[in-house]
């Protein structure tokens, strides 16, 4: 069974996609994350304008600019994601902001990177084709799914084992606010590629996080290929998704 068996074809243009980037780091201190610091640190461009007002705490730290690039800082780990949508990947900054802060900070302890894409994929024209397509396609049929007062809602995840880094894989059920057709159901598709960071010279340390973030291109079009290849095979090259 493909997806294209439960639904119609999604009329949308652009599936709605996010990456993230999360550094880990032993002695990181969220309180430093702040718009000063960020932009005379050259970290961000002075240009750049908060789209809230940022949160500043010594549990957490948050800024979200407004081009959709955000950074949230806790202790031990700093995250950078940027909401993709139609720009072209040679737009896309996560990766570049993120190499400048490590730059800007190198004698962190860092002890790790995930890159995380996310792919939303709507149904708008079934407002259950995510729980099919979960229960029908990616699980056998069994009296486990007939049990209880409602249809069973159901999850799943997946391990691929790479060189260098393990990427895990989680299929679930969403709800999408879409403008003038209301609450629309979804499936999300959200990866997350484990780089960890082991030599203790810090300058080693430095140019592996280089490498891994320099790639997160390939990371992102090995996703692309899991979820369009893999999961969301089209027979219809006309329904194919964006």
């Amino acid at each position: 069974m493909t997806l294209s068996s439960l639904t119609n074809p999604v009329t949308l243009p652009q599936n709605i996609q996010e990456i993230a980037v999360t550094i880990a780091a032993k002695n990181l201190d969220p309180t430093l994350l702040s718009e000063q610091f960020l932009k005379l640190s050259g970290i961000v461009p002075n240009e750049w304008e908060a789209a809230r007002q940022p949160v500043f705490s010594p549990g957490g730290s948050q800024i979200v600019f407004k081009n959709g690039l955000g950074i949230v800082a806790q202790p031990r780990t700093v995250t950078f994601m940027e909401t993709m949508g139609n720009k072209p990947q040679e737009e896309i900054l996560v990766a570049k902001i993120a190499i400048q802060f490590i730059d800007k900070l190198p004698n962190a302890e860092y002890q790790g990177l995930t890159i995380s894409p996310k792919y939303l994929i709507p149904f708008p024209q079934n407002a259950d084709g995510a729980r099919q397509y979960i229960t029908r396609t990616l699980l056998a049929p069994g009296p486990w799914q007939d049990f209880g007062q409602a249809p069973v809602q159901a999850g799943v995840n997946f391990l691929y084992q790479f060189e260098g880094c393990q990427l895990s894989l989680g299929i679930n059920q969403a709800t999408l606010q879409l403008p003038d057709q209301g609450n629309v159901s979804a499936l999300l598709f959200a990866g997350n590629f484990n780089y960890p960071i082991e030599n203790p010279d810090p300058q080693a340390r430095l140019k592996m996080l280089h490498q891994y973030l320099n790639g997160w291109q390939s990371d992102l079009d090995t996703f692309r290929g899991i979820v369009y290849d893999r999961f969301l095979v089209q027979r219809q090259p006309e329904t194919v998704f964006g």
